[in-house]
């Protein structure tokens, strides 16, 4: 059955070692463009400690865990079968050994308050069966598209969000791409500017955008730019036929080639496989740099939609991508987005202790419910929690030194 966790066994591992015995050029020649080849062992050690058999696979995969919980530095390198073998570990040994990943790049009493606004709603001509913001199912979701929010009155939102503790202030826009939007590029970075003004972080997510637009993003003084991968490069094509997995790519590139730190993640829920949520972390673990911020969303089903009628993605599975997340990019900011407001203080909890360290706290989300100031206050008395200070994790994550040497 599609998204659940198998534990880590017999099967899996004989896979893997099948997979693992294929050579490179076999596996490249093999591979369709839409599919990813996965990538072999690179260390003289994993081919030596790999062999067929269910044993020696669970003391290969459990090496792995071993050195990624060891590292004192990202790294950029994994393997697809070295994400599996990380994902796949028990989920309490998984959150545990987060845990201890999370303490050496981290804060654990740290987490960012991130609070995200509408700034330009509906409208949008892309086909993402997630989203009602889509003209596609405006019918059956009632969503009312409108025009792009006055500069004053996000500013005054920013006010009113630093306020309430929150030191990120994202914008978000129902765009494709910023082609021909001149204007509204100039409106956006008003509101950047005006926002760090205030001294918050400013982050946008306004689709695709080319080099020359990320450039003046970065001149108005952007934070981050929040572009996700959504899931697999192989499930994709089943959630958006708009926009192509490497085009969702090439506006990181743009992003990250101006200097702006890059906020990419995930949507859990889809009706994805575990193997798909592997290959979202592979592809953001083996990106030329770790993403600043890697947001984990549960799909919040929106009536009208295409995934409108699905079920809610199991706890488990948010714990464990968060948990694996943590392990295979050690200093980027892992973010509970949506969905988050259907966990329990407890199943947020666990989430912090596994390496979540940001969560978008407020009034609303794009479309859906947030989770609100005052009920995250008491959540972060409770729990001995505070908040993140503005550009305290700004940095690019690769710069890291571990603080215990």
């Amino acid at each position: 059955m599609r998204g659940q966790s198998p534990i880590l066994g017999a099967r899996w591992l004989r896979a893997a070692s099948r997979r693992r015995q294929l050579s490179t050029a076999t596996a490249t020649a093999t591979a369709t463009p839409s599919v990813l080849p996965v990538s072999l062992p690179t260390s003289t050690r994993d081919v030596e400690s790999s062999p067929g058999d269910a044993k020696h696979q669970q003391q290969w995969a459990r090496q792995v865990l071993q050195d990624a919980v060891a590292a004192t530095a990202p790294r950029h390198s994994w393997s697809r079968e070295e994400t599996a073998a990380i994902y796949h570990q028990p989920l309490m040994d998984l959150a545990y050994q987060a845990a201890k990943v999370h303490r050496r790049f981290h804060d654990p009493s740290e987490v960012q308050l991130c609070t995200l606004m509408n700034i330009k709603t509906g409208g949008c001509s892309e086909d993402c069966s997630y989203c009602a913001q889509s003209t596609r199912y405006q019918k059956g979701t009632g969503l009312k598209a409108k025009r792009v929010e006055t500069v004053e009155s996000v500013l005054e939102a920013a006010r009113i969000a630093k306020a309430n503790g929150s030191t990120r202030f994202c914008m978000g826009a129902a765009w494709r791409d910023m082609r021909g939007r001149n204007n509204s590029l100039r409106n956006v970075k008003e509101m950047i500017s005006g926002v760090r003004a205030l001294g918050m972080e400013a982050c946008v997510t306004l689709g695709m955008i080319d080099a020359a637009q990320a450039q003046e993003l970065k001149e108005a003084g952007l934070t981050a730019y929040n572009h996700n991968l959504d899931t697999s490069r192989e499930f994709y094509p089943s959630i958006i036929s708009t926009r192509t997995y490497d085009e969702r790519l090439a506006t990181l590139g743009h992003v990250r080639d101006a200097g702006i730190n890059v906020c990419s993640g995930g949507i859990l829920g889809l009706g994805e496989t575990d193997q798909d949520r592997i290959g979202l972390l592979h592809t953001a673990a083996t990106l030329p740099s770790h993403p600043e911020s890697f947001p984990v969303n549960a799909l919040v089903p929106i009536k009208g939609t295409p995934l409108g009628d699905r079920k809610p993605i199991e706890f488990t599975s948010m714990l464990r991508t968060i948990a694996a997340a943590r392990i295979i990019m050690p200093a980027t900011i892992i973010r509970i987005a949506a969905g988050r407001k259907t966990m329990t203080e407890e199943q947020q909890a666990l989430c912090f202790m596994a390496g979540a360290n940001a969560v978008f706290t407020g009034e609303k989300m794009l479309t859906t419910e947030c989770n609100g100031w005052d009920d995250d206050a008491v959540l972060f008395q409770r729990w001995g929690l505070q908040p993140m200070k503005s550009f305290a994790k700004s940095a690019a994550p690769d710069t890291v030194v571990d603080p215990d040497l």
